[in-house]
């Protein structure tokens, strides 16, 4: 069982920057690969960002591509997520997840979840 928590979340204005962390229980944190989503109201949940077991590969969607960076601690069992530029359209939910078996899996149905942190950006 891993358990995820997230921190940093926030308000902040359009053009501002946060950094997301989620803290993984468990010592077998660099045997998951790590990601965040994002559910914004009335909207459903969306891929943000993945990264792989040790940090060799990562991924985004193309709505946050050269703004947002994700990237992991693996003595730290934490994985980050900062967040450039920001936009309004930013304003959501953001949860981690993790998967044992690779980035496909996480996209599709991660195995485990934090509870999310909300990041609210203002215009």
């Amino acid at each position: 069982q891993v358990q995820l928590v997230e921190s940093g979340g926030g308000l902040v204005q359009a053009g501002g920057s946060l950094r997301l962390s989620c803290a993984a229980s468990g010592r077998t944190f660099s045997m998951y690969v790590m990601g965040w989503f994002r559910q914004a109201p009335g909207k459903e949940r969306e891929f943000v960002a993945g990264i792989m077991y040790r940090g060799e590969s990562t991924y985004y969607a193309d709505s946050v591509k050269g703004r947002f960076t994700i990237s992991r601690d693996n003595a730290k069992n934490t994985v980050y997520l900062q967040m450039n530029s920001l936009k309004p359209e930013d304003t959501a939910v953001y949860s981690c997840a993790a998967d044992r078996n690779g980035i496909g899996a996480l996209r599709t149905r991660p195995d485990y979840w934090g509870q999310g942190t909300q990041v609210t950006v203002s215009s």
